[in-house]
């Protein structure tokens, strides 16, 4: 496996400066970011779109660029762009993953001075439209803001690939309860045994390295995706924690080849409004939903 050092990494606080003290470059890398394509791939009459944003960094021997203003180690991230949209057309993939793959591949191929490379990627979904009766071939009605996400970082030792899910919006009206939590004298939220459970989840894992060759990372992601979704419906909520742990549970134990998976579950807030002045009972019938602020719930659930 690549020993990795993402370019947002924690740094070490910096020495007190000495007498002898001399200033360097740090962790550095660069790239291009936001890089947006969509690709629509024909079969005769019947075509279908997909729609990706692209993040690409590099790390390396980049040292001069800052120092001395020496380009010759610097590809500009132009090309960055132009190369991913060269690949987009050249090559077939069916998952993000395998695009980030090759352009990590290609990179490191071609730039001596970068010794490591980091491609995410995420996807919007455009479904089908379906007119008389049956899916028409070439027309698309955006999806969600639910996207297919992955990150993949490359050296020249090994990869890391995490793959992953945004946004995926989902509610329950009832089944879950938050009580027994401690009080002082600022706590005024009131206890129940009955509420709405809302989230817009982000989900990401990792496979363990012995996996990787084998891995389908499509139906690996429907896979982990079903079982999120499964165990949020059926599960009886004592906390968002409680349904968190749960979901990332029923996933090790279905997905053998997952080592990790973390979770983040904003609570998206459905407050229950008050009819008593206008003389009716609201039996959780009318809430009024809240987007800030959320609590927000996240946590990695792993194999030992």
């Amino acid at each position: 496996m690549a020993k990795r050092t993402t370019p947002r990494a924690r740094q070490a606080a910096p020495a007190a400066p000495t007498s002898r003290s001399r200033i360097v470059l740090g962790q550095n890398n660069y790239g291009k970011s936001r890089v947006r394509m969509v690709k629509v791939s024909r079969s005769g009459k019947t075509h279908t779109v997909r729609e990706f944003t692209i993040d690409i960094a590099l790390q390396g021997d980049f040292d001069h660029i800052h120092t001395r203003g020496d380009n010759s180690a610097c590809l500009p991230t132009d090309t960055m762009k132009n190369t991913v949209y060269a690949l987009g057309r050249k090559r077939a993939f069916d998952t993000i993953e395998e695009f980030a793959i090759l352009l990590c591949k290609h990179f490191l191929k071609g730039h001596t001075p970068a010794s490591s490379a980091t491609i995410a990627i995420h996807e919007i979904a455009w479904k089908r439209v379906h007119t008389r009766r049956r899916e028409h071939p070439h027309c698309f009605l955006k999806g969600s803001d639910e996207r297919r996400t992955c990150s993949v970082y490359m050296n020249r030792h090994g990869l890391d690939v995490s793959s992953g899910i945004e946004g995926l919006v989902i509610l329950k009206s009832t089944d879950s309860a938050f009580t027994g939590y401690p009080r002082d004298r600022y706590t005024t939220l009131p206890e129940t045994r009955d509420r709405i459970f809302c989230t817009s989840m982000t989900a990401t894992w990792e496979c363990g390295p012995s996996a990787k060759p084998r891995t389908d990372y499509g139906v690996l992601r429907d896979q982990v995706r079903e079982l999120l979704i499964q165990t949020f419906a059926i599960h009886r909520s004592e906390s968002v924690q409680h349904t968190l742990y749960a979901m990332g549970e029923a996933v090790l134990k279905s997905c053998k080849q997952v080592r990790t998976i973390r979770l983040s579950m904003p609570n998206k807030h459905c407050l229950l409004v008050n009819l008593k002045p206008f003389g009716m009972i609201n039996n959780n019938e009318i809430f009024v939903p809240t987007d800030e602020p959320h609590g927000l719930i996240e946590a990695t659930i792993q194999r030992e």
